[in-house]
């Protein structure tokens, strides 16, 4: 029977860090509200410089640098994507429209069909 690997914060230093981080992160929110008498200038500095001192021990922390390691993988992949021309998006939204209006009517069609038949024909209800 094979272990599952959960990857969790290994060392103490990490958990520490996390913890920092959401302590700076509500330290922030609550310096901007705290500070609601000195002004919205006050009010914003607190909170950015919270903000930024959150995200600067976060990048610092393991969780951190492999959320970089994965933001840049994306980020590489999603260069590697071939996207579609401006003439093959508008004639791909065409051909969408286009089926979209086609089985509109076909269902319309055939909910007036079955309309006809079950209350004209077998129900008699129209006359």
């Amino acid at each position: 029977m094979a272990a599952t690997q959960v990857e969790t914060v290994s060392s103490g230093a990490d958990k520490l860090k996390l913890f920092a981080v959401a302590a700076l992160v509500i330290a922030g929110i609550a310096g901007f509200y705290l500070l609601s008498k000195q002004g919205a200038i006050a009010q914003w500095a607190v909170l950015i410089v919270g903000l930024i001192a959150a995200v600067t021990v976060f990048l610092v922390s393991e969780p951190g640098k492999q959320f970089v390691g994965f933001a840049k993988d994306s980020w590489r992949e999603v260069k590697k994507v071939v996207w579609p021309s401006r003439k093959e998006t508008l004639q791909m939204t065409a051909y969408v429209f286009a089926f979209v209006v086609v089985m509109s009517l076909f269902l319309w069609m055939t909910d007036k069909t079955l309309e006809w038949v079950l209350y004209d024909l077998v129900l008699g209800w129209r006359k």
